[in-house]
C-alpha cells in the first residue's frame, strides 16, 4: 500500500528569515500506526506485569544510567541535599520481542503501567519527587530482541551525614543509594553501565557554599534478613568554601579580638572606660558564638568554629580580668607606715606622714594640688622603702606580709603588678597570633 499524503501546507517567502519556499509538512503512513498497534496489542494479550522477566530460570539483570542534572543545596542542619537527575533503567524481557520492519518503539507514560519495571528505592531518601509537567516526565522504549529502556525524572531530598569536626574547612561524599525494594541478588541484579553517571554543566547548581570535587560510583551486596541485596551507591564530593563565614564570624572575631587590647594602653585609674571596653568587647563575642552556631546543628562536639570562637572569647575575657586584677592590686589597703619622710626632696612637705597602701599609686588630694609628679614619685618611693624596713619588694607579685616576714624564697617568679598593663601588650597579641599560626596550618594543611 502506497504512503498517503495526510495533509501538506506551502510555506510562504515571509515566514521564515531564510526563504525556504514550497516546504511540505508530512505525516507518517496510517498504516504505521496501525502495525504499532497491532504489535502491542499483540505484546500485552496475554502479558503479565505482576511477574518480572525470566522468573525461575535466572535473575534479571538491571543496567542503570544516571545523569546528575543538578546539585543542592546542601543543609548542613537538616544533615540532607537535592539532587536532580535523569534516571534510566534497561533490562531485556523476552514476551516482549516481536517481529517488525520497526527496530524500536518509542512510547509515552500511558504504557509504564502495562508491563514489569524493577521495584527501584532510593535508600537514604527523605523525600521524592517525579516531575509531571507538563506529562509525566518518562520515557519507554522496546526494542524488537525485548531490550526495554525505561527512564524518569526525579528530585530528591537525600540523606547525608556531614561531619562538621572541620567545619568550615570540612570535605564531604554525599551519597545516593538505590536497590530494590523486595528482590535479592537471587532474583535481580544491578550494574552500572560503561560511563554510567554524567554531569550537567554546573553553572546551574545551587552549591551556594561548596565546590563539586567530583562523583565515584560503588557497588556491594548488603546482608539483611529478608536475604541478600544488591545495593548501588553514587558519592558527590564536596568541599565548603570559607568565604561566607570569613566575612560573617572570623574577621569580626579576630578584630574584637585586637579591639579588647585597646584597653592596654588605657591608664589604669580610668576604671570607666576600661570597664566599659572590656564588658563591650566580651558580650560582643558572645553575640558572634551565637550567630556562628545557627548554621550548625546541635551536635555534641567540637567543631573548628566552636574552637575558634571560644578561644577568641577567652582572650577578651582574659583582657577584662587583667584590668580586674590590675585594679585589685592597685587599690587595695595595706598595713599603713607611721613614720615620717624625713629625707624626701620636697620643700614645705615634711610634715607629711605615709598613710597609703604600700601598692596604692593614687596621691593625697594635696598633692595633687601641686601639679608635680616627679616629686610625688620621690615621696611615694621613699615611703614604700621605710615601710618595708628596707627591703625591696614593689617590684614583686607578692603580698606585703609575705614580704615583711621574708617568706618569699629565691628563684621565685616575681612580677611587677603594677606594670602588668606592660606585659599584656606583648604577651596577649603574641600568644593570638602564635594560636592563629597554629590553628590555620593545622586545619588547613594537616
Amino acid at each position: 500500500i502506497s504512503p498517503k499524503i495526510l495533509f501538506s501546507r506551502k510555506v510562504e517567502d515571509d515566514e521564515y528569515e531564510d526563504g525556504a519556499t514550497n516546504q511540505k509538512w508530512v505525516l507518517a503512513p496510517k498504516t504505521q500506526d496501525t502495525d504499532v498497534t497491532l504489535i502491542l496489542n499483540k505484546l500485552l494479550r496475554e502479558y503479565d506485569k505482576k511477574l518480572r522477566p525470566d522468573i525461575g530460570i535466572k535473575p534479571t539483570v538491571i543496567d542503570v544510567d544516571i545523569y546528575v542534572n543538578s546539585i543542592g543545596p546542601v543543609s548542613s542542619i537538616n544533615m540532607e541535599y537535592q539532587i536532580d537527575i535523569f534516571f534510566a533503567q534497561t533490562w531485556t524481557d523476552s514476551r516482549l520481542r516481536f517481529n517488525s520492519t520497526m527496530k524500536i518503539l518509542t512510547l509515552n507514560s500511558n504504557m509504564v503501567g502495562l508491563i514489569w519495571i524493577p521495584d527501584t528505592i532510593f535508600r537514604n531518601s527523605k523525600t521524592a519527587e517525579a516531575h509531571w509537567i507538563t506529562t509525566p516526565n518518562q520515557l519507554l522504549r522496546i526494542w524488537n530482541d525485548g531490550k526495554i529502556l525505561y527512564t524518569l525524572r526525579l528530585t530528591i531530598n537525600a540523606e547525608c551525614q556531614l561531619q562538621l569536626h572541620n567545619f568550615p574547612m570540612d570535605e564531604h561524599s554525599c551519597p545516593l543509594i538505590f536497590s530494590s525494594y523486595g528482590y535479592p541478588k537471587e532474583e535481580m541484579i544491578y550494574r552500572w553501565r560503561k560511563n554510567s553517571v554524567e554531569a550537567a554543566d554546573q553553572k546551574s547548581w545551587r552549591l551556594y557554599q561548596f565546590d563539586f570535587m567530583g562523583l565515584r560510583n560503588t557497588s556491594e551486596i548488603v546482608k539483611t534478613s529478608a536475604g541478600d541485596y544488591v545495593v548501588m551507591t553514587i558519592y558527590f564530593d564536596l568541599s565548603r568554601r570559607m568565604g561566607y563565614f570569613t566575612i560573617q564570624t572570623y574577621i569580626p572575631c579576630i578584630l574584637t579580638v585586637v579591639l579588647s587590647w585597646v584597653s592596654f594602653w588605657i591608664k589604669k585609674d580610668a576604671t570607666p572606660a576600661r570597664t566599659a571596653l572590656g564588658i563591650t568587647t566580651v558580650l560582643t563575642m558572645t553575640t558572634l558564638s551565637t550567630i556562628a552556631r545557627k548554621s550548625l546543628p546541635r551536635v555534641s562536639y567540637v567543631t573548628a568554629m566552636d574552637l575558634f570562637v571560644t578561644v577568641c572569647f577567652l582572650f577578651v575575657f582574659a583582657a577584662l580580668m587583667e584590668y580586674a586584677t590590675l585594679n585589685y592590686y592597685s587599690s587595695c589597703r595595706k598595713p599603713n607606715c607611721t613614720k615620717k619622710k624625713k629625707s624626701v626632696r620636697w620643700k614645705h612637705l615634711n610634715f607629711f606622714s605615709c598613710n597609703y597602701s604600700v601598692l596604692d599609686m593614687r596621691p593625697p588630694t594635696t598633692v595633687i594640688t601641686l601639679n608635680n609628679a616627679m616629686y610625688w614619685q620621690d615621696f611615694e618611693d621613699a615611703c614604700v622603702y621605710e615601710c618595708l624596713d628596707g627591703k625591696d619588694c614593689q617590684s614583686f607579685f607578692c603580698c606585703y606580709e609575705e614580704c615583711k616576714s621574708g617568706s618569699w624564697r629565691r628563684g621565685r617568679i616575681h612580677i611587677d603588678i603594677l606594670e602588668l598593663d606592660s606585659y599584656s601588650r606583648v604577651f596577649f597579641p603574641t600568644s593570638f597570633l602564635l594560636f592563629n599560626l597554629v590553628y590555620w596550618v593545622g586545619y588547613l594543611y594537616l
